[in-house]
């Protein structure tokens, strides 16, 4: 968790790794205050999928989904932009076909192996 550490009218961001971890004050001018952060979207998770499942290849986040349920895509065809290592990588269509599950929506976070789309 990240927070804002004030003592002596000086402001600190700092960062507690460790989860359950309890923060004390122990100085009359000392004020903290807890950074809360935009939580990413969770991912959708499939359940009955039908035809070719698209998997992330990286851990990374989504920047860009550009196909949705229903739509006909041609091999090669933009179906998502995957930000990994700060260089965004092009998730294309591996054969022609129409999408039949889109699972993840921008700014999700993912490991390698989730699922991103079926396309049948």
């Amino acid at each position: 968790m990240k927070y804002i550490v004030t003592v002596n009218g000086n402001r600190y961001e700092v960062e507690i790794e460790a989860e359950h971890s309890e923060v004390a004050v122990s100085n009359n001018n000392a004020a903290i205050e807890e950074v809360k952060e935009p939580s990413a979207p969770a991912p959708i998770v499939p359940q009955n999928v039908e035809g070719e499942v698209i998997s992330a290849p990286m851990p990374g986040k989504i920047l860009a989904v550009k196909v949705s349920n229903g739509q006909t895509v041609k091999k090669g065809d933009l179906l998502f932009v995957l930000e990994a290592m700060k260089m965004e990588n092009e998730i294309m269509a591996p054969k022609s076909g129409v999408i039949s599950g889109v699972f993840v929506q921008k700014d999700a976070n993912v490991n390698p192996g989730d699922k991103l789309a079926s396309i049948s």
